[in-house]
This record gives structure tokens, sequence and C-alpha cells, in this order.
């Protein structure tokens, strides 16, 4: 069936509409909880247990929440858990990483020019890589390390640099920041499922059987959801590079990932001390757009892969199957003559400086490796080239077709 690609460009929308949908519930959910329990004030005639109370004004109505900091004297009837948004995000991300990343891995997950690795053996690496995160992480929370909140923070920063700086020397641009977005994502899920879910569990069998829960697992969930609270923005931002080149497409990429987790800390600072205290530390902002000016700075500092490298690297095997196929010369003659203006080393259109999502269709090579690309967005629809830069025929766009089709016809 040709056209399963369209089938499986329809499953990977599905999914990434899906992992959206609940990543904005389960960010939403965080960031009001954290609110929250910043805003509680403590006030005369709190029922027994009560650490705090506050007033909310919301859809024509008013709310008073209170916060028991161990637990109410009785098991209330109807108990709300958030925890799905956490963990359909965490399955739903799995699921487009191993759709995007392992089954496209030729094209999004490896860098031929970086390391030569077997495809099987980029995905054991995928795979693997995110659940060491979690499990350095975990340890050092269990350990006395956990009794001093910024030291572990930052040991926790230290080991997402090292990651960020790894990723990058054997993965895409692309890939490497996805990745380090998909490990960070994967230790504040497990923070979850594996501390906070659990300790609730033990104060809640605990009301059931008329003991009294211990306050220190309320003091874990809360520290554990602290974290999560600080690394969600940068969660988003790594999720997000994957369309900008200037955030992945260059040597330096390692390091703007790593800044960008220091932005996440200094807005979030902003805001929780504005919750707390009703008014922010303007300093965070000077910060963290001093820290932008100089990922903007990083981003322009190295040009990447020449088009004499990338004309002189010899062909992948993936890449190899599609440059030998037959009606490829005419399909290469197309493609760049109605796409190399724009995904160019050096674009030509307009004011562009940079290939969009830093896909270039000049050598062979180039235009071997993105086939399948090519053939969606200039074969099957006309989504490429846009209108305004230029008009490709019907008979340019079935050249294409024609090409993958006879490709995939052989497989």
């Amino acid at each position: 069936m040709y056209d399963l690609a369209i089938m499986w460009d329809w499953i990977a929308f599905s999914v990434r509409w899906l992992h959206v949908i609940t990543a904005m519930a389960w960010i939403g959910a965080s960031f009001y909880f954290i609110a929250l329990d910043l805003g509680l004030r403590k006030v005369p005639n709190m029922p027994v247990g009560a650490h705090g109370e506050e007033w909310q004004v919301h859809g024509g109505g008013f709310y008073h929440i209170q916060k028991y900091l161990v637990a109410p004297e009785n098991m209330p009837e109807h108990l709300i858990w958030h925890k799905w948004q956490s963990y359909i995000t965490w399955v739903s991300g799995a699921a487009l990483l191993m759709i995007v990343y392992w089954v496209g891995g030729e094209l999004f997950l490896l860098d031929p020019t970086k390391a030569e690795l077997a495809l099987w053996q980029g995905i054991l690496i995928s795979a693997g890589s995110l659940t060491i995160g979690w499990l350095a992480y975990d340890y050092m929370c269990k350990s006395k390390l956990g009794e001093h909140s910024t030291l572990l923070m930052l040991l926790l920063f230290i080991i997402l640099v090292v990651m960020s700086w790894g990723y990058n020397q054997i993965f895409t641009g692309r890939a490497a920041l996805l990745h380090l977005g998909a490990f960070t994502a994967t230790i504040m899920t497990a923070n979850v499922f594996f501390q906070i879910m659990p300790n609730q569990r033990i104060v809640v069998d605990d009301l059931k059987a008329g003991r009294t829960p211990d306050a220190k697992y309320g003091k874990i969930a809360k520290l554990r959801s602290t974290h999560n609270n600080y690394l969600t923005l940068p969660v988003v931002f790594l999720m997000l590079s994957n369309h900008y080149p200037l955030a992945f497409g260059t040597e330096y990429a390692w390091i703007i990932a790593s800044l960008i987790f220091l932005t996440g800390v200094t807005i979030r600072h902003y805001f929780n001390t504005m919750h707390a205290t009703g008014s922010g530390p303007h300093w965070t902002w000077a910060v963290t757009v001093l820290l932008m000016i100089l990922i903007a700075w990083l981003s322009t500092v190295s040009t990447g892969e020449t088009w004499e490298d990338a004309e002189a690297r010899e062909l992948t095997p993936y890449e190899q199957k599609y440059a030998s196929a037959a009606g490829f010369e005419d399909a290469y003659d197309t493609v760049v003559g109605n796409c190399s203006m724009c995904h160019a080393r050096e674009p030509v259109w307009g004011t562009m400086k940079w290939a969009p999502k830093g896909v270039y269709l000049e050598t062979p090579g180039d235009v071997a490796r993105h086939a399948g690309q090519i053939y969606l967005q200039a074969g099957l629809s006309h989504a490429m080239p846009p209108p305004n830069a230029i008009q490709m025929d019907d008979e340019a766009r079935k050249t294409i077709v024609a090409w993958v089709r006879e490709v995939r016809a052989s497989e």
C-alpha cells in the first residue's frame, strides 16, 4: 500500500495532538496547584489540621479552598486524584518519539557526520538513556542530598548539561534537543508515578485504617512536585525546538539547551515568589533576557556542515537506496530546481538566512535522505514549495511521487 505513508503521517499527527492536549492539562494543573499552595493564608478558626485556606473566584462562582498539610481527620467521600494527565502525556510522548525518531530514525535520529551507528544502535541509545536521569536523580533525592534542595537542583542541572552534550555527539541536532526534553520529562513523570502517588496512597490508607499519617510523605511529594514545576518550561522549549533550526542546527545547541534550563528557573522563581508574596523579583526578567541574548548569539556562531562537506560525504545505505532508484535523477533535478533556493546552506530566496527547519536539499545525499518528507510535502500535497515562492506544476510533483513509490514498491 503505497499511501501507507499518508496513514502513518496521520497517526503521527493524532498522537502529537493527544500529546499536546494532555501536556496542556498536566502543565496547567501543575502551575495551578503550585500557585494555590503558595497563595494559602492562615486565618483564625480553621479546622483542626488545616494548614491554610484561599478564596478564589472563577466562572461566576466563589471557591473556598483549604489545605491539610498532612491529612484531614476523616477520609473525604469524594477524592480527586491528579495523575492521568502526567501518565498519558508521557505515554503519548514516548509513542511519538518512537514514530518520529525510531521509525524515521534514518532521517531524524541518526547523523552520519557525527557517529556511524546502525539504526538499532541509535534506538537502543535513545531508549536506554531515558532511564539514566531518573535513576541518578532518584538516588540523590533519597540520599542526604535530599535535605539540601538547592544543591540537589545544581547537581541535576549538571546531569542535564552532560546529557545535552552527549546527545549532541551522536544524534541530529533536533533529535538531541528532543531527547533531552524526553529525558527530563521522564524524570517528571517518574516523580509522579514512583513517589508522589505512592506516598499519597500511604496517607489515604492510614486515614482509612484510623492511623495518623506521617507528615514526611507529604513533604516528599511536595519536594518532587516543586522540582517538576521548575523543569516544566525548559521541557516545553525543547519539545518545540525541532521547529527552529537556530535552536538545534549549531554545534553549540547543547549549550543553548543547558541555558534554557536556567531561564526556566528564573521565570518560575519570579512567578512562584509573586504567588507567595504578591510581588516578584524583577531582576529575574533581566537575567532571563540576558540569557536569551546569549542563546541567540550562540545560535549564529557556527555555520555547520558546508556544501563541499555534504557533497564529498559518502552516502549512507538508506540514502543510497533512494539515490540509486529509477527516476532519481529527474526527481533530484525537480527538487533542486524548485526547493533549493530556500533549502540551501546559504539560501538565496528573499531575505532568508537559514533553511526552513534546517532541511537542506542541494546534494544527491540531501534529497535522498529527505525522500519521505519530500514525498509527503511536495509530491502528495502542495504544502511545499510555498505558492508565493514558486509554482511547482503537477508534472513535477508526479515525478517525485513516481520516484519514491518505485523505491517502496521494491521493499
